[in-house]
């Protein structure tokens, strides 16, 4: 930054700032200051402020592809139910049924469609299965689901898996999975009844089951493919059990079942890799507020934990967690749970965020490292942090969307695009394109 510029810029905070960010641009790539930091890290943690910003989708990838080729990254982990994303691996990894990512994520079929079924993720698909065909089977890079929604899909795998090869063990687990039999599609239908000792609840049952497939081998590294992947939907079925019984006890209890399964599935996907010996590395794809350690944000306070903070606490400085925002632009949400996706305009950032701070730079877009001691003051210090998921509530903006955090410990660097588009969904329709705050805001009647 010139004297001439920080002259012109009073707020010491926007000055700070202003000289520690590092534009995306130049001859040698926009990523090679980022890879530079992450070193030799063995879990790199990719967030983003959005479910559906096409800008943090394509960073993201690029970024991949350069860890998969020059870091020797092993496997992509991302915010999806395991069922759905084991498809997908399937096809990466040449040994599924698919031979088109087209088909490979027709899998996903859970709201939201657009978080996996989208034009960025089509392509990482697609590179990696041809990234993949270049090496050996043993070698190929996974792609696998961290989430823990899929209880039904996921007892469907398990018996799918044991009519295969155990037929009497199969017949068990039918009568164990039976439990559930009573309430329907909708695990929220079963959670309710257990809740409130409406019913028995199917705890026992579905520990007993995994506790049997467990016990086919003990060692995670030693499994079979398939056994491996049985194993992981019986733990899905067991821990969304757990998180839908425990949902309307509040939020801060389910939030904690659901992080503690990411990094419960986070370390038997490395398990597994490392069944040959080698030494593990794990990309993994989900929003900020699961990424960005939570001990440094009012999630704490609450008493809610997460991936992000569950990683650096298991292996410290082999993580390196990345955030991404911006500040303007379109993005893809929906104004419901369950409703169809719309193309959204971003309200402006309110004053006293990280995105006012972000925009009022004048780069469109940049780096900030935040391994730093002493810390940035500017990023330091508490301030609002947005965060829009797969609903976006402009009405409500800042009580739905903001929170305070502390942005220099939450992440170890973060990169900001200040004017950003909206995913482009594989089953984008009349009503995604339809842009429903230009005629209205900001009034939003």
């Amino acid at each position: 930054m010139t004297a001439a510029a920080k002259r012109a810029c009073p707020d010491p905070s926007l000055a700070e700032l202003s000289e520690a960010a590092v534009p995306l641009t130049g001859p040698e790539g926009p990523w090679d200051r980022l890879l530079h930091a992450i070193g030799d890290s063995r879990f790199v943690l990719l967030g983003e402020a959005t479910h559906g910003t096409q800008e943090f989708y394509r960073a993201r990838a690029e970024l991949t592809k350069r860890l998969i080729l020059e870091r020797g990254f092993a496997a992509v982990a991302v915010e999806a139910d395991w069922p759905d994303a084991w498809r997908v691996d399937r096809y990466v990894r040449g040994i599924g049924a698919d031979t088109r990512a087209l088909d490979a994520l027709s899998g996903f079929q859970r709201f939201p469609l657009w978080m996996w079924r989208n034009t960025e993720v089509y392509a990482l698909v697609e590179w990696l299965a041809a990234h993949n065909r270049e090496l050996a089977p043993a070698a190929r890079v996974a792609f696998h689901g961290l989430d823990l929604y899929s209880m039904h899909r996921s007892m469907a795998a398990v018996l799918a898996y044991l009519d295969r090869t155990d037929p009497e063990a199969a017949r068990r687990a039918r009568y164990r999975y039976g439990c559930f039999d009573h309430y329907g599609e909708d695990p929220q239908t079963y959670g309710y009844a257990a809740r409130f000792a409406l019913t028995p609840p199917c705890e026992e049952a579905v520990i007993s089951q995994l506790r049997d497939l467990l016990a086919a081998d003990a060692e995670p590294a030693a499994l079979p493919s398939e056994l491996f992947d049985a194993q992981q939907n019986a733990q899905v079925v067991r821990n969304a059990e757990r998180y839908y019984r425990t949902m309307f006890a509040g939020r801060v209890s389910s939030w904690n079942v659901r992080d503690r399964h990411m990094m419960q599935t986070l370390e038997r996907i490395v398990a597994h890799l490392e069944r040959d010996g080698a030494r593990a590395k794990v990309v993994v794809w989900a929003h900020n507020s699961h990424l960005g350690d939570a001990r440094y944000t009012a999630m704490s306070d609450e008493g809610e934990l997460n991936l992000g903070q569950l990683v650096r606490q298991r292996y410290g400085q082999e993580s390196f967690l990345v955030g991404f925002t911006t500040s303007t632009g379109t993005v893809t949400a929906a104004t419901a749970w369950d409703a169809p996706p719309l193309r959204q305009t971003i309200r402006p950032p309110l004053p006293g965020s990280y995105e006012r701070l972000f925009h009022d730079t004048g780069m469109p877009r940049f780096l900030v490292e935040l391994q730093r001691d002493p810390p940035l003051e500017s990023l330091a210090a508490p301030r609002l942090e947005r965060a829009i998921g797969v609903i976006y509530a402009p009405a409500t903006e800042r009580q739905s969307h903001y929170f305070e955090a502390q942005l220099a410990r939450q992440f170890d660097a973060v990169v900001h695009f200040d004017e950003t588009h909206a995913l482009v969904p594989l089953d984008a329709g009349g009503s995604w394109a339809h842009d429903d705050l230009q005629e209205t805001y900001p009034t939003g009647l």
